[in-house]
């Protein structure tokens, strides 16, 4: 069908494709990632990694980067085992003398559904642990 100009000339018709138009495929599910089975993990790995750990002498605070060395790629491990592919992860360990002062962490993830946030927190008499971990969508 062509449509009239005002001057008199005529549009080309559009032409009509006989071919059925594609439908719109149904999207793929967001991968996601399992925080609770991470804590879970975290919750142990702390515990067993740090039972009988006392605050060191100011000569050997190497073996708290090694305590966190060791927590984080541990944990990191972990989650690549729990999500291999379409996130990124990032693991923030801390570990400071426990002086009988009082210790709090609260975070939250507030970036899309499909990200995940775990944290976990040891303490004994010498020392206390604080394990955060964020798994962040790249997909």
């Amino acid at each position: 069908m062509a449509t009239t100009i005002a001057s008199g000339l005529r549009s080309p018709s559009t032409p009509r494709s006989t071919a059925p138009s594609p439908r719109p495929s149904a999207p793929s599910p967001r991968p996601t990632f399992d925080a609770e089975l991470l804590k879970a993990y975290m919750k142990e790995l702390l515990q067993s990694t740090l039972k009988s750990a006392t605050w060191p002498e100011p000569r050997e605070r190497d073996k708290v980067k090694a305590w966190i060395k060791e927590i984080g790629e541990r944990v990191k491990k972990r989650m690549l085992e729990i999500q291999p592919q379409a996130f990124k992860f990032i693991v923030l360990t801390q570990i400071n003398e426990n002086a009988g002062q009082g210790g709090r962490a609260d975070l939250v993830c507030h970036w899309e559904d499909s990200d995940a946030v775990a944290q976990e927190v040891y303490a004994n008499d010498s020392i206390i642990c604080i394990c955060v971990a964020f798994a962040v969508r790249t997909i």
